[in-house]
């Protein structure tokens, strides 16, 4: 099991990352995929067309979302942390992913990079 941490700079304010991040019609505008996504704590999720599931821990509104992500068996749950901070830019957004499957380390911190946080960077500079 690996854990990942990253900032990201994202130019918007933190309460529109926070929608961009947690309502459905906002997430299929920089996805381009169908969302399954509310915020209430226990809820569960669905992203990209059911590439990325898991339940909803804690939301903190334009601050703070925390969710865990669903790898099949593992011995340890794997949390994704994302912090909303305000920055000159518009957002420096704190990510910390921990207990992601050694096997799955690598696509899914690719998967960060280029996709999820890319499509949101690039979705915000248009």
């Amino acid at each position: 099991m690996k854990d990942y941490k990253k900032y990201f700079i994202i130019s918007a304010p933190p309460d529109q990352v926070y929608l961009a991040l947690t309502v459905p019609s906002t997430l299929l505008l920089w996805t381009g995929e169908e969302a399954d996504m509310n915020t209430e704590p226990g809820s569960e999720f669905s992203l990209w067309d059911g590439s990325i599931v898991g339940k909803n821990i804690e939301f903190e509104e334009n601050k703070k979302i925390v969710q865990q992500w669903y790898f099949g068996d593992q011995p340890a749950n794997s949390i994704v942390t994302m912090k909303l901070h305000p920055h000159k830019a518009g957002t420096s957004l704190e990510l910390t992913h921990t207990n992601i499957p050694d096997a799955d380390y690598y696509n899914i911190v690719e998967g960060w990079n280029e996709s999820y946080f890319a499509s949101l960077i690039e979705f915000y500079e248009d």
